[in-house]
């Protein structure tokens, strides 16, 4: 390396040191916002709680928290936004040899590997359970979860009829196989708010063990024969 080129390095590194600390320091400011917003939601209200009342906590001006969140709705919805972005991306990465059931399982399955870890860096799971819960018994956000939700089904849908080959819209099979998987998720992610272990290992396990009866339960009679009445009279 020359004289010349170390020079070149050096102011390099000092233009970007700072760039990356201002990363950083909006990252944190972004952060706390989000914790702030979350922890007000659920112990005073959604509907109680103002854009001012976060930023105050924050101490932040109302005009920073629009740099970071456009309205209360997106801030609410910022963890499970980035959980269901971490299940996308997990989707879009498995083999094309599995089918559509194994490749969605498989894909949530190995999102928890990181998924817990995720959550932690941003906010306690505790609080994300306890936000679920919130958005569970909040008419606005309740609604507003069934239309998000609709849409991430339409774009897996559509991955899915990629990955096979198909027209989403000609062959209705992505469409089902998706909405059949979306309804385990949201009555496991459902039951989990419910319950009293707010472990991402719990919401884990509870999926595994109701996305192994989503086979069956499509495929299977579930009434028991009925025995013959003259056998029984015997």
């Amino acid at each position: 390396m020359t004289f010349g080129q170390h020079i070149t390095t050096e102011r390099d590194t000092a233009v970007e040191q700072p760039a990356g600390l201002r990363a950083r320091k909006k990252q944190r400011t972004r952060d706390a916002l989000l914790r702030v917003a979350l922890e007000l939601f659920t112990t005073r209200g959604y509907e109680q709680t103002t854009v001012d009342e976060i930023a105050d906590a924050v101490e932040v001006s109302q005009r920073t928290f629009f740099r970071y969140f456009a309205s209360k709705e997106e801030v609410a919805f910022a963890v499970v936004d980035m959980v269901e972005d971490r299940f996308f991306e997990a989707l879009s990465h498995r083999p094309a040899s599995e089918g559509p059931f194994e490749a969605m399982r498989n894909a949530v399955t190995s999102a928890w590997n990181t998924i817990g870890e995720a959550i932690e860096a941003v906010v306690p799971v505790d609080l994300h359970m306890r936000a679920y819960q919130m958005i569970e018994s909040t008419p606005a956000l309740l609604a507003a979860h069934l239309r998000r939700s609709a849409e991430l089904e339409e774009g897996i849908a559509r991955l899915i009829a990629d990955r096979e080959g198909l027209d989403v819209d000609a062959d209705p099979r992505p469409r089902v196989a998706v909405a059949a998987f979306a309804g385990v998720m949201r009555v496991t992610g459902r039951l989990w708010g419910q319950g009293q272990d707010p472990s991402v290992e719990a919401l884990g396990e509870l999926t595994e063990a109701y996305l192994d009866h989503l086979g069956p339960a499509l495929a299977e009679t579930w009434r028991k024969p009925v025995r013959d009445r003259s056998s029984r009279s015997a």
